[in-house]
């Protein structure tokens, strides 16, 4: 026969539980520590791209969608920091359709819009 098990910390469960759920809310708002305070992030740069290109033409760009979000640093290619958005239309074009967007990291304004360089 199996012995009882005695679990003299039963309560430190609850509690811990209790802990963590106060802290998840207490840090809700807080700004995320790991994310550089001087650029735009990669998922805001990928919808302020498609936006731009929808502005440029809107009946051509209608079904395209970011397919690639990549950061360059000042110096690679640029003299500033940017972030290279690659767009494809859907359904996907194997780069055929592609456009490249290049935004500011800073404020997220357009810089240029390009193809692929193959």
């Amino acid at each position: 026969m199996i012995p009882r098990v005695r679990r003299r910390y039963w309560l430190l469960y609850p509690l811990w539980i209790a802990i963590c759920a106060a802290l998840f809310f207490a840090v809700r708002g807080a700004e995320d520590p790991s994310r550089r305070h001087d650029r735009i992030l990669s998922d805001e740069a990928a919808v302020r791209a498609v936006a731009v290109l929808r502005r440029a033409d809107h009946a051509r760009y209608r079904a395209y969608e970011a397919v690639h979000v990549a950061y360059a640093g000042r110096g690679e290619g640029g003299a500033r920091g940017r972030w290279v958005v690659l767009c494809d239309r859907v359904p996907h074009s194997a780069l055929r359709d592609a456009v490249v967007v290049e935004l500011d990291a800073r404020d997220g304004s357009l810089i240029t819009i390009r193809k692929p360089v193959n």
